[in-house]
């Protein structure tokens, strides 16, 4: 029990990390991500970087669970 949780502590700080990174380098401004603005409203949906993330995780998931 106690490996679970510093492992999914660990996790967390990775993910983080990996969110600090995405914003210094200003990978959210790729195309097909929509930013809609109007008024007082404002809606952000990041289609494209979806697409990427979930590949990223399914071939992570995929390793882990070969091993």
């Amino acid at each position: 029990m106690g490996k679970q949780i510093i492992i999914i502590g660990l996790i967390i700080v990775l993910l983080g990390i990996i969110i600090l990174i995405f914003q210094k380098l200003n990978i959210t401004n790729i195309p097909g991500n929509f930013y809609f603005k109007k008024g007082n409203f404002s809606f952000y949906f990041p289609l494209t970087f979806s697409i990427i993330a979930s590949i990223i995780i399914s071939i992570i998931i995929y390793l882990i669970s070969k091993r």
